[in-house]
């Protein structure tokens, strides 16, 4: 197995530092990709000052997915793993992708996270929509084989959030299957940071409904989920309202970003569904456009 290793970042220099540690303790044979988006934090002078990055890839856009593409574009392995730029390598973690990568295309595994209260950590996340079986997977601790990104030519770009959602949808479409190994773990120590806010209910939802339209068409199923969605966030809202935790003006503001956000992105999934009707289901991936990079440094 030849194993590149993507690892997107944004103003993430130290997390990036002691990332990039444990990848040269624990997985010493890998290529590593680091696609750096427009940081002011010093990040391009210290990886420079490295040995251990192979590829330093510079771009403008401060979106994941462009990220995730541009490091594709600049992989040369036969199986392209994703790392989020604060998350630690275990000892384990290279030889699992090795073994899981043997028995399924795609392969995850648990992200252990330290907080005050003690450690969670992730598990196996599977849904069935529309008789497909779909297995979710943490975009910051995944690995495919190389021939599975093309067939979905990479990340939907068009997504500030929930890209990784997205593919699994696609796979799933595409029959690839998702495997999990739990030697295939990472840790951190650190907030999630950078990227866009996950509770902004404007581009949660307009997500939400682009990725189901986009890849289901316009079904009851796919209205009453996002309905579901959209009743259990309105539900959560009103109680912080009587709770005293939010005003009635925020709960209003809030829903009119839900209608807006799912207006933009049913609107979107339609046209996205049009333009790409194959299983890829991708209008916005890898092919699509040859300028993601500013600049790029390769002492391969």
């Amino acid at each position: 197995m030849e194993l590149s290793v993507v690892v997107p970042t944004l103003n993430g220099r130290d997390h990036l530092a002691a990332t990039l540690d444990g990848l040269a303790a624990n997985a010493p044979d890998a290529e590593v990709v680091v696609v750096n988006g427009p940081s002011a934090d010093g990040t391009t002078g210290m990886i420079r000052e490295r040995d251990d990055v192979d590829v330093l890839v510079e771009i403008s856009d401060r979106t994941l997915n462009v990220s995730r593409n541009a490091g594709i574009r600049a992989a040369s392995g036969d199986v392209v793993a994703f790392l989020r730029h604060d998350l630690a390598v275990e000892e384990t973690w290279r030889d699992a992708i090795e073994a899981g990568i043997e028995r399924a295309p795609v392969v995850t595994g648990p992200v252990h996270e330290t907080l005050p209260a003690g450690m969670t950590t992730t598990s196996p996340e599977t849904r069935r929509i529309q008789n497909r079986a779909v297995t979710y997977f943490n975009g910051g601790n995944v690995a495919f084989r190389a021939e599975v990104l093309d067939d979905l030519d990479g990340f939907d770009e068009y997504l500030e959030t929930g890209g990784a959602r997205d593919a699994a949808h696609r796979l799933a479409a595409l029959d690839h299957d998702v495997g999990w190994e739990s030697g295939l773990c990472v840790r951190t120590e650190y907030e999630a940071d950078g990227g866009v806010d996950e509770r902004s209910h404007g581009w949660k939802y307009r997500a939400l409904t682009y990725r189901l339209i986009k890849n289901y068409g316009l079904r009851p199923t796919v209205v009453r989920r996002i309905a579901s969605h959209a009743g259990a966030d309105a539900i959560s809202a009103a109680r912080d309202v009587v709770a005293g935790d939010a005003t009635p003006t925020g709960w209003v503001g809030t829903g009119r970003d839900v209608v807006s956000g799912v207006a933009a992105g049913w609107s979107d999934g339609l046209v996205a569904r049009a333009r790409d009707r194959t299983p890829a289901r991708n209008p916005h991936g890898c092919s699509k456009r040859a300028d993601r990079a500013v600049a790029k440094y390769d002492w391969r």
